[in-house]
């Protein structure tokens, strides 16, 4: 019997093995990652946040805190106070998207509850998490830009042509 549970064990761990690896990989290539506690929320709650999270080119999953411990400490992030019972994680391919989503979906949802990220490479807690989550967009940033280009360049033409007809006087 030794040598069926020596194998079952030697299983488990490869499996294990297989799952940091993966978190792991999941980190190094997420432009950023949110942590959230997901308890209390109903099955079609948290399909519609699998849905958006989708929509946005981002998904999340749930692992063992032990597992993600390992894997963080392999990648030298120190995340240690926020693996305190259960999370999900969401990786995603920009670095503002995710926690916008998560964030909006935490005002409607109380149930939802933000822990953590990683956002441009550093480790933000909840309080900055709501701090990036109200950063407008990069469409909107760009929009207002253009807006107040736009305005100089008004200022400009009626500057001249008050110029010009002084000139002309």
């Amino acid at each position: 019997m030794k040598g069926c549970e020596f194998v079952a064990n030697k299983k488990i761990i490869e499996h294990k093995a297989s799952v940091v690896s993966e978190i792991k990989e999941k980190f190094e290539n997420a432009k950023s990652v949110v942590m959230f506690d997901y308890r209390g929320l109903n099955v079609s709650e948290i399909t519609e946040l699998r849905r958006k999270l989708r929509d946005n080119g981002a998904d999340y999953k749930v692992y063992k805190n032990t597992l993600t411990k390992r894997a963080l400490d392999e990648l030298n992030i120190d995340m240690d106070e926020y693996l305190s019972g259960p999370s999900a994680i969401s990786f995603g391919t920009d670095e503002l998207s995710i926690v916008k989503i998560l964030d909006d979906f935490a005002k409607d949802h109380n149930a939802l509850e933000l822990k953590a990220g990683i956002v441009e490479g550093k480790v933000a807690n909840q309080e900055e998490l709501k701090k990036y989550a109200a950063i407008p967009s990069r469409d909107m940033l760009l929009t207002m830009l253009a807006a107040g280009l736009m305005g100089t360049v008004r200022d400009l033409s009626i500057c001249l042509d008050l110029y010009s007809k002084k000139k002309e006087n």
